[in-house]
């Protein structure tokens, strides 16, 4: 016999997804400006580079699925 979990009410409801593509795009964007700085080396560079390419490939994978109907919009 397994037993659920117990959830808060507000653990259920979605989060704002506009925010969290402003919030995604936005980091990525800071993250680009990073790569000026006082480091020395590529290593971090390409660390930057790779995490805010991530962040942005996410967005629009998100996007595209989302208009083709291929991920329900409640979630």
């Amino acid at each position: 016999m397994a037993e659920e979990p117990v959830y808060a009410p507000d653990q259920l409801k979605p989060g704002n997804r506009k925010w969290a593509r402003i919030g995604a795009l936005g980091s990525a964007a800071v993250m680009c400006m990073f790569l000026w700085g006082n480091h020395e080396g590529n290593t971090e560079n390409l660390w930057l580079l790779v995490i805010a390419l991530l962040l942005v490939v996410t967005v629009l994978v998100d996007t595209v699925l989302r208009r083709n109907g291929l991920k329900p919009n409640d979630q």
